[in-house]
């Protein structure tokens, strides 16, 4: 009995000391910075004079109460905004897309590929394109609206279009990586459902959201987790494109995290932004999943 026991501790032991080094990497790199975040929090350390003290809920009562609330709340609202457009352009654009390409073909996939190209084309580098793309005066775009007899539109220097700008990049790269994920789970779908369903007389509408739609729900949300959690995490496409501006009509939580660090040298507002928007991701990932056991089919 006894060789038994000492075989199956260290077996355990064994087992422990494989994770252990990939434990400590997680520790050093994510769970000690986040606990240095939420520490700098309750301190008032600027950058400039390089020392700090704590001072309790001071940067709280600031965020929440002080002069620091109303641009939390444009902040909140701008990037709400955002990440519902891009749910948006991923899920419904990348579902429209995948129905129109589902098809085998050469030239269907020399398409598909179009459509997902711009996915490998990092960020910040097609950023710079679109900012000469949506130029006023010199753009391409305002090139075809005057063409066809239209005004020039300013972009990014309009706070009612800058958003929207910035959403066109968006929806330039990611429209694509929606519809090959889609066209990958649809073609894993049996066909005999459909031949079940024409045998029934179901039309093509009815066959899509009564089959189509409820066997793609696992796929929707792994999209829709995914894509809101980059999409509340968006920084260089606005960074690039309008700075935040103008008039703070794009200036999303991160890149709000950025100005107070790197402009303002307010580290400890800077920190007391992060962990509100750690908890905001944090509560609705959780939410999201709890409705998801509910309402998603795994069913095939």
């Amino acid at each position: 009995m006894k060789p038994l026991l000492s075989r199956k501790n260290t077996t355990q032991f064994k087992d422990f000391a494989t994770v252990l080094p990939a434990l400590f990497f997680l520790g050093l790199f994510v769970y000690y910075p986040v606990v240095q975040v939420v520490r700098i929090s309750f301190t008032n350390w600027n950058l400039i004079n390089d020392n700090y003290k704590y001072v309790g809920l001071k940067n709280w009562i600031w965020l929440f109460e002080g002069s620091g609330t109303k641009y939390l709340l444009n902040s909140l609202k701008v990037t709400a905004l955002y990440t519902m457009g891009e749910l948006l352009v991923t899920i419904v654009g990348g579902m429209l897309f995948a129905l129109i390409f589902n098809r085998i073909s050469k030239s269907f996939s020399f398409m598909r590929a179009l459509v997902f190209l711009p996915k490998y084309v990092a960020m910040s580098s097609a950023a710079v394109v679109f900012i000469w793309i949506l130029n006023t005066d010199n753009g391409i775009l305002n090139y075809f609206i005057s063409k066809l007899g239209g005004e020039k539109i300013n972009w990014l220097g309009d706070k009612n279009r800058a958003l929207l700008s910035i959403l066109m990049l968006t929806g330039w790269r990611t429209i694509g990586y929606g519809m090959m994920i889609y066209i990958a789970s649809m073609r894993g779908i049996s066909k005999n459902y459909y031949e079940a369903a024409s045998i029934d007389g179901a039309n093509s509408w009815t066959q899509f959201t009564k089959i189509t739609l409820p066997i793609l729900s696992p796929t929707t949300l792994f999209l829709f987790v995914t894509t809101f959690i980059s999409a509340m995490k968006v920084f260089q496409s606005v960074d690039v494109l309008t700075s935040g501006g103008p008039y703070r009509s794009t200036e999303v939580i991160v890149y709000m995290i950025y100005k107070y660090a790197m402009v303002d040298f307010r580290m400890d507002r800077a920190s007391t932004v992060a962990v509100l928007f750690f908890i905001i991701l944090l509560v609705i990932t959780a939410a999201t999943m709890k409705v998801s056991n509910r309402s998603v089919n795994y069913d095939v």
